[in-house]
């Protein structure tokens, strides 16, 4: 006859109106607007949570933009202090030839007047030696002559010989 849910006798017929009786309830109690608003304001803080990890997505890219832009620069920087070392080292290694060549020659010039000296040293001394035997030479030749008054004519060859190379 009746369907269950119509028998007042029946469990389910009060458990149905229990049912309806609690959604009404709920429904005079706004429940539906509050769960509406709950679930509005989590969405509105997710929204909020993805757009400030959007926001930090693009700050985080422009900051390694930055830094890919600094290392860049960085390393321009330093193949340019590279390239002035290079630079400078050859300057100076030229520089430093150049000085070593010029104090090479100074010495050069020193030792050769050195020795040129050294040269006129020995050469006056040479000669004043040979000056001062031919003057023992011929005094003692000279005491000969007056002793026995008679000369020698390899003696006096000699000594004409020695007078023609030192004149």
């Amino acid at each position: 006859m009746f369907s269950p849910l119509y028998n007042p006798q029946d469990a389910h017929f009060w458990v149905s109106v229990a049912l309806v009786v609690f959604l009404i309830i709920l429904w005079r109690a706004k429940v539906p607007a509050m769960v509406t608003n709950a679930l509005d304001g989590a969405r509105a803080k997710v929204r909020a949570q993805l757009d400030e990890a959007m926001q930090l997505r693009e700050e985080a890219q422009a900051m390694l933009a930055q830094a890919h832009a600094q290392r860049l620069e960085t390393e321009r920087a330093a193949a340019e202090m590279l390239a002035a070392a290079e630079a400078d080292a050859a300057r100076m290694r030229v520089e430093a030839e150049r000085a070593l060549e010029e104090d090479i020659a100074r010495r050069r010039q020193l030792a050769e007047q050195k020795i040129a000296l050294a040269e006129s040293q020995a050469t006056a001394d040479v000669k004043a030696a040979a000056a001062e035997l031919a003057a023992q030479t011929a005094e003692t030749i000279l005491a000969a002559r007056l002793v026995g008054a008679v000369s020698d004519p390899l003696i006096d060859q000699g000594l004409a010989r020695l007078a023609e190379r030192f004149a």
